[in-house]
């Protein structure tokens, strides 16, 4: 009788083991070219955006949400998703100040906030694609932009541009 010392296919298993262990999702070890990243794309208004898949929860049609009294004009309200409570921020109303009109299309990006749960409502989102950062120019967005405070980069794929939508900046800058 073979003992799992001597078995192969134990072996085997036992190195993708190691391997998997070791695997951070969103590192660069693994899976494609060191430079490549993931991305949920979406459209705000004529601007088409990426941001990185691993910053975002899931991606959710619109739920009915319940406004917040006093709260800025780009606050929608708080909706409830499986039983917590997500603030839905509209997207281009925060960028440009112009309200967003909730289609069939529409669509919620979710992430967290200093631990809090948001909702980031777009007009629409396009699926995932995947980007090289070796692909990347600095965007061209007039500098009176409201995306040239949240991105730099831009990447084209085809006769497509995408802009990357960096949540960080997003989260962190003042109002």
């Amino acid at each position: 009788m073979t003992t799992f010392g001597n078995n192969t296919a134990f072996q085997k298993l036992r190195e993708y083991e190691k391997r998997a262990s070791g695997f951070a999702p969103g590192s660069k070890k693994g899976g494609g070219p060191a430079d490549e990243w993931s991305g949920v794309v979406f459209g705000l208004g004529e601007a088409r955006l990426a941001c990185p898949i691993d910053r975002g929860g899931e991606i959710l049609p619109c739920p009915p949400s319940t406004p917040v009294p006093g709260a800025k004009p780009w606050i929608v309200g708080l909706a409830n998703v499986r039983g917590e409570l997500l603030t839905v921020v509209d997207l281009n109303g925060y960028l440009n100040g112009t309200r967003t009109t909730l289609t069939g299309n529409s669509r919620l990006l979710s992430s967290t906030l200093n631990k809090a749960p948001i909702g980031l409502l777009v007009d629409e989102v396009y699926g995932k694609r995947h980007f090289l950062d070796s692909d990347a120019v600095p965007a061209d967005l007039p500098v009176d932009s409201p995306l040239a405070s949240v991105g730099e980069k831009q990447y084209e794929s085809g006769s497509e541009h995408w802009h990357e939508l960096d949540l960080g900046r997003l989260f962190t800058q003042t109002e």
